[in-house]
């Protein structure tokens, strides 16, 4: 398997500093104080892990599914990324998963069974395994 790759820079101090965070394959996200803390427009490394978590479990959802024998015909997930203050500085301390799949054949509990057990495996749930990951899991109608 191959590496993948991301970068990131960041010019100034912490109040008056901007960013740009810049997969290697895809456009730069910029990011600074304000749109991590405050709301403003632009990206912050959160929002990033959020969307690589529903990035990846979403792929191996897909596969887990054909495993299965069931072929879904699409997959959406979204990402909930909690950020709290702990102690000194910030922790993620839970991100709330939420998918929802069109999978023709497919019973509500085979379908859940899969997801759940696809939230365990995906390799980006591996790498964030000291998260607290919850997944609201539907089959579309």
């Amino acid at each position: 398997m191959g590496i993948s790759k991301g970068s990131a820079q960041w010019n100034g101090g912490l109040k008056d500093g901007k960013g740009v965070m810049k997969p290697a394959h895809a456009p730069e996200a910029p990011f600074s104080l304000g749109t991590r803390f405050e709301g403003q427009q632009g990206s912050n490394p959160e929002e990033l892990i959020g969307a690589a978590l529903a990035g990846c479990f979403s792929m191996a959802l897909s596969l887990g599914l054909e495993t299965a024998g069931l072929k879904p015909t699409s997959i959406k997930t979204s990402a909930d990324v909690q950020l709290d203050k702990q102690g000194a500085g910030f922790a993620i301390t839970t991100i709330a998963l939420t998918t929802e799949a069109a999978v023709p054949g497919a019973s509500n509990e085979q379908f859940q069974k899969i997801a759940e057990e696809t939230k365990k495996n995906c390799p980006v749930s591996k790498a964030l395994a000291g998260t607290n990951i919850t997944l609201k899991a539907s089959l579309a109608s």
